[in-house]
């Protein structure tokens, strides 16, 4: 493909699409499945969590978004690492991003083949692992149109669910439908924050997980007509999904009792069980697997598209950036494929906890990831104090979120583990950092005088 294709290609996306991908690759399992177990956590004062982490996760798009702007690179947020505070800096990042990124994939294959083994039960679990991730693979394969195409129609369907729920919970509040139970108003403090200050601290982070993937919004970015008017789409996109999950989970609360929510049930599910809908089960089901696949597809993109851009500059094995007939390099794919497999197998293998305690840890790494976003931007960019201080609080609330894991049981082993990955990539770091250092001396003695 010739390079003037290729930039037809990359810059073709007009802003209001750019926001539709964003709505499609981050609404997924992360809000119609773990908001259970945060309002299960926080009660329904969840909606202020969901409401921060919107506010948290505009600042950082706002930041990403803003250096698109000024110098679209092709590595996305771990290229303006790199240019920020050196190499090392988009070494770690793209290595924190892969690896967390490889391991939800694997955890997402498997809530997926847990989901189809709702109609098919005698189907094992690791041939719905195979043809999810195969179907993924050939969306990324076909390329960049197909999965904007793809993102906006499952944006659209799980827009769809989400909005059918509404409006039979308003039927409901409204009694032109009845159910089993009446609806349980949340009519005191102790009913609104059951679990006090400490229970809302603890739930942050999953309102947090339900705004994942503003990373690969960061990338698309690249394929703007304008790349100017990212910041716009992000605004766009960010207040659209706030909206949806306050007005969606504020019905939920509304509708049932916070006992009644648990983690293996999506809460839309649960608000609706008493009106013996016979469709509702079946609907959600497959609005998980719809979101699932989504937020999956997107991942996909982008740690191949991280894992090229790795390639490229040397921080990884030249390989990886080897551009062969496929419009993904062959040895990428081959990587990632086995990373995602090793996560699926082990999701398999593992006890529950332990692989839940892996995957929390993932999506911690991702929201590290966020931090030098927002660090990066004070490097790169010449901040107004208003800014400054949008950026300040967006870290502030990132480090809420994430010391909040410390406060419950389920999250707080996730920390560490999380914890030991950086530590694992930071002696890695370090060992390439002492290599570069070596080959900068080794150069200079070379060649002493200045080169052309």
């Amino acid at each position: 493909m010739s390079k003037s294709t290729n930039g037809a290609e990359e810059k073709k996306l007009k802003w209001w699409q750019l926001s539709l991908f964003g709505v499609g690759c981050t609404i997924g399992t992360g809000f119609f499945l773990g908001s259970s177990l945060a309002i299960k956590m926080a009660g329904p004062v969840i909606l202020i969590a969901f409401i921060l982490a919107a506010i948290g996760t505009y600042f950082v798009f706002d930041a990403l978004s803003k250096m698109t702007s000024k110098e679209p690179l092709e590595g996305g947020f771990r290229s303006y690492a790199k240019k920020a505070y050196g190499r090392w800096a988009g070494f770690s990042s793209g290595w924190v991003y892969w690896c967390s990124e490889v391991l939800i994939m694997g955890s997402q294959m498997t809530a997926l083949s847990i989901f189809s083994r709702f109609w098919f039960p005698k189907i094992p679990l690791w041939i719905f692992a195979t043809i999810y991730g195969v179907l993924g693979l050939t969306v990324i394969l076909i390329g960049v149109n197909l999965l904007n195409k793809l993102e906006n129609i499952l944006a659209i369907l799980k827009i769809s669910a989400i909005l059918m729920f509404v409006i039979i919970a308003a039927l409901a509040i409204f009694g032109v439908i009845d159910g089993d139970r009446p609806i349980q108003y949340p009519n005191s403090k102790k009913d609104f924050i059951p679990s006090g200050i400490m229970g809302l601290w603890s739930s942050v982070i999953f309102a947090f997980y339900a705004f994942g993937g503003i990373e690969i919004l960061g990338l698309m970015s690249m394929k703007l007509k304008n790349p100017k008017e990212a910041p716009k789409a992000g605004k766009i996109m960010l207040f659209s999904l706030t909206f949806i999950y306050v007005l969606s989970i504020g019905l939920a609360v509304m509708m049932v009792s916070w006992h009644s929510f648990n983690a293996k049930e999506s809460p839309f599910v649960i608000a609706l069980d008493t009106y013996h809908l016979s469709f509702v089960p079946h609907f959600f089901n497959a609005s998980l697997i719809i979101a699932g696949f989504s937020t999956m597809t997107a991942s996909l993109y982008g740690v191949t598209s991280v894992l090229v851009t790795l390639g490229k500059e040397g921080d990884a094995p030249a390989c990886f950036a080897k551009q062969g007939k496929l419009k993904v390099p062959l040895m990428t794919l081959v990587i990632t494929m086995l990373g995602i497999t090793a996560s699926i197998v082990s999701a398999l293998v593992m006890p529950d906890r332990i692989y839940e305690h892996i995957t929390t840890a993932a999506g911690l790494m991702l929201l590290y990831n966020w931090i030098f976003i927002l660090a990066s931007s004070r490097k790169i960019l010449k901040l107004k104090m208003k800014e400054k201080v949008m950026y300040s609080l967006g870290a502030l609330f990132i480090l809420v979120a994430v010391s909040g894991t410390l406060f419950h049981d389920s999250s707080r082993p996730g920390f560490f583990v999380s914890l030991a990955f950086l530590g694992i990539i930071g002696i890695l770091t370090l060992i390439m950092n002492f290599q570069w250092n070596k080959k900068k001396k080794k150069k200079k003695v070379l060649y002493p005088w200045p080169t052309a």
